[in-house]
């Protein structure tokens, strides 16, 4: 059985994630199969446009399907590891350098591998209902998909703050960073996606109209920037202490404090690299850090936690970010 359904007609190709009881969790046949489509539409003819779409209200794609990676990881499976990652990161380098208009429309979560086949591609499409995240940090893994390129070319330390913290971005937030190219109303969505499908000029279709935007609070940039544009998590986490009284630096600490901090310090680095990386070698170097920290027990721990078992309660090691040690960073990212 396919998770990944496809339709053809009047010059669109349509990807359509099918796998609900999931949340369109990217598994390894879906990644090969979206692979496998996307190579043979580049080269047709008859295929202008890539159209991206989610068959579950529920969401758009909840990442990757990081429990079996879990399962991998405790069976010494490295083999089927690497092969996971590496197809799923070849599949976020073609979208990026996909030679058509590769359009997602987001209307529902869309987190790590979510953001993968979506964020690279030319146009993303979010409504009010869409959520933006890249949780990883608390599951003791790192932001990755390619996120080491692209969120350090978002606004000043909103790549990092994202991060770190795992923070949901909503709907017209996402287009303000520049996550999403455009908004649609969810319940205009449907008459969208006919209109790209009927092959009508995308011009004509994604007309910015911010009169159409359902008001989320906007983000506070100001206080992103002051806060998160340091790439010492130490440094990070002594500036939010100081805030006293700011109940927006409190929430942010109780997120980090969630998360691994090991995977912290991973993650900051490997964004600090990334801001000076092209996509191949930000994508590479994930690789490397994805095969290392999967064999540690803060991934093992966090998965469990968060996703098995659910008790939120995961026993990091070490526990606390000052413990961390450099060497061990820089033996997981190979850097």
């Amino acid at each position: 059985m396919s998770f990944i359904r496809t339709h053809v007609a009047n010059g669109v190709g349509e990807v359509i994630l099918d796998r609900p009881k999931a949340l369109n969790a990217l598994d390894q046949s879906m990644v090969d199969d979206m692979d496998q489509i996307l190579r043979e539409w580049a080269d047709d003819e008859l295929i202008e446009t890539v159209l991206l779409t989610s068959a579950s209200e529920r969401a758009f794609c909840a990442g990757g399907d990081i429990r079996a990676i879990r399962d991998f990881a405790i069976d010494g499976d490295h083999e089927a590891i690497t092969r996971y990652f590496a197809g799923e990161y070849r599949l976020n380098q073609l979208i990026a350098e996909y030679p058509k208009p590769h359009i997602a429309l987001i209307d529902g979560p869309a987190m790590g591998g979510g953001l993968g086949i979506s964020v690279h591609g030319e146009i993303r499409v979010v409504t009010e209902k869409a959520m933006i995240a890249m949780p990883e940090t608390a599951i003791g893994f790192f932001p990755d998909i390619g996120s080491t390129y692209f969120l350090p070319r978002l606004p000043s330390g909103v790549g990092m703050w994202l991060g770190l913290t795992g923070s949901r971005v909503r709907g017209s937030q996402a287009l303000s960073v520049g996550l999403a190219t455009h908004f649609v109303p969810s319940a205009d969505l449907p008459s969208v996606a006919d209109r790209i499908r009927s092959g009508a000029p995308l011009g004509d279709i994604l007309v910015p109209d911010p009169t159409k935007h359902e008001d989320h609070p906007p983000l506070p940039v100001e206080a992103i920037g002051e806060y998160f544009a340091d790439s010492n998590v130490t440094a990070i986490v002594g500036g939010l202490r100081g805030a006293v009284g700011d109940e927006w630096a409190a929430e942010m600490l109780d997120l980090i404090g969630n998360a691994s901090p090991t995977s912290l310090w991973v993650t900051a680095r490997l964004l600090e690299l990334g801001a000076d990386s092209l996509l191949d070698e930000c994508l590479e170097r994930e690789l490397h850090a994805a095969e290392n920290i999967t064999m540690t027990n803060d991934f093992r721990e966090g998965v469990r936690a968060v996703l098995v078992d659910k008790d939120r309660s995961p026993n990091f090691d070490p526990a606390e970010i000052d413990d961390v040690d450099p060497a061990t960073v820089a033996a997981i990212i190979g850097a």
